[in-house]
């Protein structure tokens, strides 16, 4: 099977997540105690123990999701010989999973990684103020409806398409009035359902401009090499391996749309039949048959499945 390797973001974190790879191998438990060293802090029990609402910080969220993803990677790696550069056609992730992703196609360092993410949900936090933006999912519409939807309600203020996740599930954010303006409109046009996310700021939009130049002075002394295999990125839905494009579109992805729906299209008219999932959660390959009916989605979570997917191999 011609496989990717995806990588979820935030939303997929669960309290308890990563623990029993943890208990299982010392592998992951390994990449625990490196993101614990790199951010000073003992995130690792948040992550086993919780709280809920601590955990779901975005400065907390972002990291935590990187470190399960990567105890995945690592035990694949040591239990089982298994080298995504050998193996895997393309790696991808869902906003801050591109952050995982490129740590497990050996772009960053794992302490990097975290350092960075860390550096990334503060910022995006700060960049704007509690209750001023929000996100909606729109359900049911296309994406070309959901501009159109966009465009409309914004009226001088921000609502920005900020993730095309599969058909007819499409994310706006922007300033708070204007996107309950626009699940309005959603509602008029027939969307099926819109759902204001539990989220604590607007994220990928321009409202997050703020957040885009932290990350850009945080990259500037980041080293990045090349990813092997090549990411698929959010904000052009291609492949890259350049380091220094990889850097600008990091950049990039903090304000831009993440063009998921079209990420996973390019993996499949590739030749990629299988889309293999590494972390938390099982949302990213749930959303792989929603985008094409061919594809195959597989989640990496536990010592069960690792097992699983090591026989399949």
């Amino acid at each position: 099977m011609s496989m990717a390797f995806v990588f979820p973001g935030q939303g997929s974190q669960e309290v308890g997540m990563g623990k029993a790879l943890a208990d299982a191998f010392p592998a992951a438990r390994q990449v625990f105690q490196e993101v614990d060293d790199a951010l000073g802090q003992k995130l690792t029990r948040l992550i086993f123990e919780g709280p809920d609402e601590m955990l779901r910080l975005t400065e907390n969220a972002q990291p935590a999701l990187m470190a399960v993803s990567m105890a995945v990677i690592r035990v694949l790696e040591e239990e089982g010989g298994f080298a995504l550069a050998d193996r895997v056609s393309y790696v991808a992730g869902h906003s801050l999973g591109e952050y995982s992703a490129l740590a497990a196609a050996g772009a960053f360092g794992l302490s990097d990684a975290a350092r960075l993410l860390k550096i990334r949900g503060q910022a995006m936090q700060k960049a704007v103020p509690v209750g001023r933006g929000s996100m909606a999912a729109l359900l049911g519409l296309e994406l070309e409806d959901v501009r159109v939807v966009a465009a409309a309600a914004s009226q001088g203020e921000v609502c920005q398409v900020a993730n095309d996740n599969s058909p007819g599930q499409v994310v706006v954010s922007g300033d708070t009035a204007a996107v309950e303006r626009a699940v309005a409109l959603a509602t008029e046009k027939g969307a099926k359902r819109c759902v204001i996310l539990p989220v604590s700021a607007p994220f990928h939009c321009t409202l997050m401009a703020p957040a885009a130049e932290v990350m850009a002075e945080a990259l500037a002394k980041t080293r990045i090499d090349s990813p092997s295999p090549a990411l698929v990125a959010n904000v052009i839905a291609e492949s890259v391996a350049d380091p220094e494009t990889i850097r600008r579109l990091l950049v990039e992805q903090v304000t831009g749309t993440v063009r998921w729906r079209e990420c996973v299209l390019y993996i499949k008219e590739k030749g990629v039949t299988t889309l293999v999932e590494a972390g938390a959660g099982k949302v990213l390959s749930g959303l792989a048959r929603r985008i094409d009916r061919d594809l195959v989605g597989k989640a990496i979570n536990g010592p069960a499945d690792v097992e699983e997917f090591l026989k399949s191999l």
